[in-house]
């Protein structure tokens, strides 16, 4: 795959899949906007070649679509390859419904839907332009069935960017754009992630691996090759798909 010269916006690059994805881009010469909130993550990965970081809060849908406006005026011309990333369970614990307060609610649909939906609809005049473009965005396995965290808010969105993801690649394939998902399965990305399977007994460890075909946890690399590919031409008849990375979750 060689992504030479193509402009790449990235959204949650600091850290997990958000980093693997800046650094493969980078290796393969892509010219990659990522943005985050958080500084230090976006420090760590500012000398790879062809990155330009940036800290932009997306739950200000003002300021997600001004990052749009700034790297297509950085790149001089439309975004080749948009990836929502930014996301998660935020580290909401599970609550009973009936105590789900709606900040909590609202918070999780900002950041895994709706700065999704800002990005994209910034992002898709250029392509529209140009002819071409690819939007990847990374959902879960929790946008396809109920979530393991049992997170309402968590699942719920993660359902709502799949729904998006599929409805813009309809809207968008007759000008060229395709939509397309990946849904991750297990990885151990952030540390609420980590606390959560080092609290296990190693019973349990062995009793959810040994709920995947290939036994083990995924890596964030592993997510970042699907994305890598849903951004090639090696799926340009591809659209509308949500890829399931999961090590073959059963």
């Amino acid at each position: 795959m060689n992504f030479e010269n193509k402009t790449v916006a990235l959204t949650g690059a600091a850290s997990g899949f958000g980093r693997a994805i800046a650094e493969g881009f980078s290796r393969m010469g892509a010219r990659v906007w990522g943005c985050d909130i958080q500084p230090e993550g976006l420090k760590q990965i500012s000398a790879l070649p062809g990155l330009t970081t940036a800290i932009v809060d997306l739950s200000d849908r003002k300021a997600a679509a001004a990052w749009i406006a700034e790297v297509e005026a950085q790149s001089g011309g439309p975004i080749d390859v948009l990836v929502n990333n930014a996301g998660g369970s935020l580290g909401t614990p599970f609550q009973p419904i009936d105590e789900v307060e709606d900040e909590s609610w609202d918070r999780l649909f900002n950041v895994n839907i709706h700065a999704s939906f800002v990005t994209s609809r910034a992002a898709a005049a250029g392509m529209k332009r140009n002819g071409r473009g690819a939007i990847i965005n990374i959902s879960s396995g929790a946008g396809l069935k109920p979530s393991l965290t049992g997170v309402q808010g968590y699942c719920a969105s993660k359902h709502a960017l799949v729904g998006l993801t599929r409805q813009l690649a309809v809207e968008l394939g007759p000008h060229g754009i395709r939509v397309n998902s990946v849904a991750p399965g297990l990885v151990l990305t952030d540390e609420a992630k980590v606390r959560r399977w080092e609290g296990y007994t190693p019973e349990k460890r062995q009793a959810k691996l040994a709920q995947t075909a290939l036994r083990r946890l995924g890596e964030a690399e592993d997510i970042a090759n699907g994305v890598f590919w849903l951004s090639s031409d090696l799926s340009k008849y591809v659209t509308g798909q949500v890829l399931s990375i999961d090590g073959g979750s059963l």
